[in-house]
C-alpha cells in the first residue's frame, strides 16, 4: 500500500527537544510582515480578536501545508490548536474547566498573550516548516500587546498551555501504518476513477481521539445489504440525482453539491470567526466556542474514518458501474456512469462531510445553548456566502450536498451526521464546562425541556440557507 510521507508533526524526541527550545526562545522581531486578521481590531476592548486571528493564522497554515488533500486531516490540526488557545485563556480567565490539565495562570497575566503564544507553539511544533511565517505572525500578534509584566506573564502560561498539549498527544497513532486489507468484492471499496488513489489517512481511523473514550465509541451500525430495498432506493436517488451528465437536479441543487465540494473544516473556521466577532464574544468565550467545536470535529473525524476503515463500503461510482454484481433486482448498471464530482480516496460510510457537519452544529447549539447558530458560511467553489438560522438547516445542506455530487449515499450522508451529532453532545457533556461559584465544573445535565432540539440530519422539510 502507498504511503505519502509524514508532512508535519516530529517524533516524540524530537518534540520533547523541540519544547525545550520554546522554552528558552526569545520574542522574534521580523522585518517581513504576513497578513493579521482582525489585526486592526485587536484593541483593549476586543482582546478576543487575538483568538479569532490565531484561528485564521491557523487555517492558513494548514491549508498551505496540506493542500487539496481530500481527507479530514486538517480538523486534527485545528482541534490541537484550539484546545491549546482553550486552556491558555481559561487558565487566567477562569469561567470553564481546564481541559486534561490542573495548572492555573498567574494572576494580572495577560490572557491575549498567553492564546497567542499557545497557538504559535503547538503551530510551530505541528508545522515546522513553516517557521518563518508562524514566527513573523507571532512578533506582530505580541507587539500590538502593551509590554510589561502581564504580557511575559501571559507568554510564559502559554507556552506552557501549549507544551501540556503536545505533552498529550504524544504517542497518539499519527502516521501509524494502518493497512485497508479488505479484497475487492461486490459492496466493498476499492479505488476509483479518475486517479485510482489508495485509502488516504487510514491512520485516522486509529488516532487518539482528543475527548472520545476511542474510536469506535460512537460507531454507528452497519450499511443496508445489498440485497436490501434500502440499498436500491440509495442507489435510485444517485443515478439520477448524483450524475455529472444527465441529473435531474435544479441549478439550486447543483449549487449546493458544489458549494460543500471544499474544505469543510475552512467554512467552519471562517464562518465561527465572523460569528463570534458579529456576537463580541468575550475572549473566554471565543476560546471556547473554538474548542468545543473544533475538537468535536476532531473527533468526528476519527469517528468517520473508523467508520470507513471498518465497513469499507464502495462508492456510488463503483456501485452503479458494477451493479450487475450486486445481486439487487432493483438496481441496473450504468459502466460510464460519472458523479458531479471527484470522488474522494476513501469508504463511502460513513459521509465525513456530514459527520463534521453533524458534530459541530451540535457544538453550536450547545454551547450557544439554543438551535439559532446565526451561521455565515462561505465558499471558495461557488463564490458564495450561505446564511444558517438554524442547525436543522446546515445539516440537511450538507447531507444533501454529498448525494447531489453524487459522492456519497444518503445512508451514509445521515448515519455519518447522527454519529457526530452524539459526538459532540457526549463532549459537551464531559468538556469544556462553565464552572460553579466554587470552581467546581457545574453539571452538565439539564431539563430536556431546555436542552437544545437535535439536528434533524437531512429532514427535507423547512428551507435551506440563503444564497448572499
Amino acid at each position: 500500500m502507498h504511503r505519502e510521507p509524514p508532512p508535519v508533526v516530529p517524533p516524540r524526541s524530537r518534540a520533547r527537544a523541540f519544547r525545550c527550545a520554546l522554552a528558552a526562545l526569545a520574542l522574534v522581531t521580523l522585518t517581513a510582515a504576513t497578513g493579521r486578521p482582525d489585526a486592526d481590531t485587536r484593541t483593549a476592548s476586543d482582546p478576543a480578536a487575538v483568538v479569532r486571528e490565531w484561528n485564521a493564522i491557523a487555517t492558513d497554515t494548514i491549508k498551505a501545508a496540506l493542500g487539496p488533500r481530500p481527507s479530514g486531516q486538517a480538523a486534527i490540526w485545528q482541534g490541537f490548536v484550539s484546545v491549546a488557545v482553550y486552556n491558555a485563556v481559561v487558565g487566567i480567565e477562569g469561567r470553564y474547566a481546564l481541559y486534561e490539565w490542573r495548572e492555573r495562570g498567574p494572576a494580572n497575566a495577560s490572557s491575549a498573550a498567553a492564546a497567542a503564544t499557545a497557538a504559535h507553539d503547538v503551530l510551530l511544533a505541528s508545522f515546522p516548516a513553516f517557521k518563518e511565517r508562524i514566527d513573523t505572525s507571532y512578533a506582530n500578534s505580541i507587539a500590538a500587546l502593551p509590554a510589561g509584566q502581564a504580557r511575559d506573564r501571559g507568554v510564559g502560561y502559554g507556552k506552557r498551555a501549549a507544551a501540556r498539549l503536545i505533552e498529550l498527544r504524544e504517542g497518539d497513532g499519527r502516521f501509524a501504518d494502518v493497512p485497508f486489507t479488505a479484497s475487492p468484492a461486490p459492496g466493498v471499496w476499492r479505488p476509483t476513477p479518475p486517479a485510482f488513489q489508495p485509502f488516504i489517512d487510514t491512520w485516522l481511523a486509529r488516532l487518539r481521539p482528543l475527548l472520545l473514550t476511542s474510536p469506535r465509541q460512537f460507531r454507528p451500525g452497519g450499511p443496508p445489504a445489498l440485497s436490501s430495498a434500502a440499498y436500491a432506493e440509495d442507489f435510485r436517488e444517485l443515478k439520477t440525482m448524483g450524475a455529472k451528465t444527465g441529473s435531474v437536479r435544479s441549478a439550486r441543487q447543483t449549487e449546493t453539491a458544489l458549494f460543500f465540494s471544499g474544505n469543510l473544516v475552512e467554512q467552519v473556521q471562517t464562518a465561527v470567526r465572523d460569528h463570534a466577532a458579529r456576537h463580541r464574544l468575550g475572549i473566554a468565550e471565543t476560546a471556547r466556542l473554538f474548542a468545543a467545536v473544533n475538537a468535536s470535529a476532531t473527533d468526528a473525524v476519527v469517528t468517520a474514518w473508523d467508520a470507513k476503515l471498518h465497513y469499507g463500503s464502495w462508492r456510488p461510482i463503483t456501485a452503479i458501474r458494477l451493479a450487475d454484481t450486486d445481486g439487487n433486482p432493483g438496481t441496473t448498471a450504468d459502466p460510464a456512469w460519472e458523479p458531479l464530482l471527484v470522488t474522494p480516496p476513501h469508504p463511502d460510510y460513513v459521509a465525513g462531510h456530514t459527520t463534521v457537519a453533524g458534530a459541530v452544529a451540535r457544538a453550536l447549539t450547545g454551547v450557544l445553548g439554543t438551535s439559532r447558530i446565526d451561521l455565515r458560511v462561505p465558499s471558495e467553489i461557488t463564490g458564495t456566502t450561505r446564511f444558517y438560522g438554524s442547525a436543522d438547516d446546515l445539516d440537511r445542506d450538507v447531507v444533501d450536498a454529498r448525494v447531489w455530487g453524487g459522492v456519497h449515499s444518503r445512508t451514509a450522508d445521515v448515519a455519518g451526521c447522527r454519529a457526530g451529532t452524539r459526538v459532540a453532545a457526549w463532549a459537551l457533556d464531559h468538556y469544556f464546562r462553565p464552572l460553579a461559584e466554587d470552581g467546581t465544573p457545574r453539571s452538565p445535565r439539564t431539563p430536556r425541556q431546555h436542552r437544545p432540539a437535535e439536528p434533524a440530519c437531512g429532514d427535507p422539510s423547512g428551507a435551506g440557507g440563503s444564497v448572499k
